[in-house]
Order: C-alpha cells, then sequence, then structure tokens
C-alpha cells in the first residue's frame, strides 16, 4: 500500500514539474526534480565548469610571450573571465548537492570531462586568435541558448558569461584580422591556425544528434535547448564569412554553399573526437596533470581564506 502511494505521489510530482518546464518556469534548486533530470545537470555542468577552467591552460601559455602590453593585458582579462566562469558554474553545480570538492575530485580521478577542444597545443600567437574566435565562437552560439534553460543557477550564470564571451570572441577575431593585414609570414600563422582549430571547434558542439543518447531527455526537459547539429550549422554560417572577410579558407574540401547562402559542412573526423574525448589526444595528460598540481600547490590559499572566514564570522 505504501509503495502504490509513493509511486502516485512520485507521478504526480513528475507531472507538476513537466507542467512547470512547458510553462517556460525555471526549477529551482528545493523544487523537485527526476533523479535523471539531476543527474544530468550535476553532469552538463561540472563539465562546463572544468571546461572553463581547463581552457585557461592553453592561453596562459602565451601570457609571457604576447607581442605587445596591449595584447598581453588582454589576455590576462580574458583568463580571468574564464576562472570566473568556472566559479560561477562550480556555484551553480553545488546547489544540485554535490560539494565542488568531489565535482573536482572526479575531475583529477578521470570519472569528469572538459570540452576535447583544450586537449590541443598552442604552437604561436596565432593560435590564441583562433581560440578566441573559433573556439569561443562556438561557445556563444551554445550558451546564448543555455541562457534560456530550464534550470534557474545555470540559466542565471550563463547570462554573464555570455557577455563576456562576446568579448573574447571579438578579441581573437581581432587577433585574426591584424595577422592578416601584416607579412606573409603573419598570414601564413594564421591560416595554419584555422586549419589546426576548425574543425576541433565544429567538434564541440558533441556528436550528430542521431548519435547523442541524452539529446532527446535533455530537449524534452529543455536542458538543452537546441540540437547539436542546429547550433553547429549557426556557428557555421555565422563563422565562414567572418573568415572571407579578412581573407581566411576554411580548411574544408567538401563544403557546400546553398542558395540561400548558408553553408554544409564535410565529414568531421568522429575518431578523433572520440579519442581525444577517451583521453588520447595531444595535450590530455599535460592538462590533468597541471591541474592537479596547481590544485595540491594552492591547497594552503584555499585553507588560509576558509581560516580567514570564519575568524570574519566570528
Amino acid at each position: 500500500m505504501i509503495h502504490a502511494e509513493t509511486k502516485i505521489s512520485e507521478e504526480k510530482l513528475l507531472e507538476h514539474f513537466e507542467a512547470k518546464i512547458e510553462a517556460e518556469e525555471k526549477i529551482e534548486p528545493r523544487d523537485w526534480m527526476p533523479d535523471a533530470y539531476r543527474q544530468h545537470l550535476i553532469r552538463q555542468i561540472s563539465q562546463h565548469a572544468h571546461s572553463e577552467v581547463i581552457g585557461m591552460q592553453p592561453e596562459g601559455n602565451w601570457i609571457t610571450r604576447s607581442p605587445s602590453l596591449r595584447s598581453k593585458k588582454i589576455l590576462l582579462a580574458k583568463i580571468q573571465d574564464e576562472g570566473g566562469h568556472g566559479l560561477y558554474l562550480y556555484s551553480a553545480a553545488e546547489t544540485l548537492g554535490v560539494s565542488r570538492d568531489q565535482y573536482i575530485q572526479w575531475l583529477h580521478e578521470g570519472k569528469a570531462k572538459y570540452s576535447s577542444v583544450f586537449n590541443y597545443p598552442t604552437l604561436n600567437w596565432a593560435d590564441i586568435g583562433a581560440i578566441g574566435w573559433l573556439v569561443d565562437g562556438a561557445a556563444i552560439t551554445n550558451q546564448v541558448s543555455l541562457q534560456r534553460t530550464s534550470y534557474g543557477p545555470y540559466s542565471r550564470a550563463m547570462v554573464r558569461i555570455c557577455k563576456e564571451e562576446s568579448f573574447h570572441q571579438r578579441q581573437g577575431y581581432e587577433i585574426m584580422w591584424r595577422m592578416m593585414e601584416g607579412t606573409k609570414e603573419q598570414r601564413q600563422m594564421a591560416q595554419d591556425a584555422i586549419n589546426r582549430w576548425w574543425w576541433p571547434a565544429l567538434m564541440m558542439f558533441g556528436p550528430h544528434d542521431t548519435d547523442s543518447p541524452r539529446t532527446s531527455l535533455a530537449m524534452k526537459w529543455k536542458i538543452k535547448r537546441e540540437s547539436n547539429d542546429n547550433l553547429r550549422e549557426k556557428f557555421i554560417n555565422k563563422t565562414i564569412p567572418q573568415a572571407e572577410h579578412i581573407g581566411l579558407v576554411v580548411p574544408d574540401n567538401k563544403l557546400v554553399r546553398n542558395e540561400d547562402g548558408t553553408f554544409k559542412h564535410g565529414d568531421i573526423n568522429w575518431d578523433e573526437f572520440w579519442a581525444v574525448v577517451n583521453g588520447n589526444g595531444p595535450c590530455n595528460q599535460q592538462r590533468l596533470e597541471h591541474h592537479i598540481r596547481a590544485h595540491e600547490e594552492g591547497a594552503w590559499v584555499r585553507e588560509t581564506a576558509l581560516v580567514a572566514n570564519l575568524k570574519h564570522k566570528k
């Protein structure tokens, strides 16, 4: 009898939950939610947070080698923003009942992922431009839709993040534009950078919808507001004209320009994507080892801040 009553109660809770989502009302931390919804958010938001923090590494590599004081100041500001994005997102993820320490432990144990794009090396200054323009441009395309995600803390975090990411995208495009106005060698560097970063940027949106098992439930519950393929198409149709405007060539010999001006891209190397996701990219081990080392060496800072906070409360 108790089991039957519990089942009926859960069915009513689910009905109320889905009615709120259908009405475009936000789900808040104290609201009832299905375990599958909570688990999907735990995975997605923590992965997003990890990506912001790990993503500081390839750019941090060029702080001391920036070509001018202006470019160094801009890069420092951008990297600081990325750290802040990670903090916003970890805070949002903690509202789901999992501590930040646990999220980071899962990352260090290899049980949590971050965006595969950050496992590629930054070989020269043009790569910083390509990351800002392509990688952050792809991130904005996805994150704009996430401002309307159904989970309140995640949605609100995305509003500020999107504003700052738009600055990052413009910063990257400016670097590429300047290089294309420079010497022959600089133009070659810019073209080489887009050759190496174009496909990893397209992979950021994830597998095709037909190959992504979590997409249907995430779309039903409005965690995701647009499909992987639709977001990828938006990015391509926005970015290719930008490349053409400054004389860069997209490295896709199967690219098709449709009659309406939109584009259809060639085949993505999904074997490469899954290899990098599964830990076999050029910099997977380096990125994770660096994060673990920085986390361990920074333990005293966190402990000191905690003690100071406790003393302040007293």
